[in-house]
């Protein structure tokens, strides 16, 4: 069964130097493979936010390890990696009121293409709005994989 909502880690982390290697060592030597990622940082403590190739393991590894982490449901449009790209999506998004949390990109192989990583309070609803306007969703298979 094809699933489209891709399992995002959050890692909590004090906004300290060397923090961030920590949590990226403990997925390395247990050859978790990082797909994407994103951090967002405070004067206090840091949100890292993952996409890795395995995420169960990836959680289990890092908990292991005593890391606070949390796992959610973020999905994966195809975008066109040209200007106009990102704004052609968000676009869909504000035009049906859809407020979204946070959102990271990353290119890949695809020629001309990019993949926007997006989390909404409603998911399913952010599916089905996307999907509507023709926007392509990328299967979390296919973003694990890659």
């Amino acid at each position: 069964m094809i699933t489209m909502k891709i399992k995002q880690l959050s890692i909590f982390l004090q906004n300290r130097m060397g923090s961030l290697s920590k949590p990226l060592n403990v997925l390395s030597e247990n050859d978790v493979n990082i797909r994407a990622m994103c951090m967002a940082d405070t004067s206090e403590f840091g949100i890292l936010r993952l996409v890795v190739d395995n995420p169960e393991k990836g959680k289990e590894v890092l908990e292991e390890k005593n890391f606070l982490v949390k796992m959610t449901d973020i999905i994966g449009v195809e975008m066109c990696d040209a200007p106009g790209g990102l704004t052609s999506v968000l676009k869909v998004i504000k035009d049906n009121e859809i407020d979204l949390e946070y959102l990271y990109a990353f290119t890949h192989d695809k020629v001309n293409k990019a993949i926007l990583l997006l989390h909404a309070d409603d998911i399913d609803n952010l599916i089905s709005v996307l999907t509507e306007n023709n926007v392509k969703i990328v299967s979390a298979d296919e973003v694990y994989n890659l």
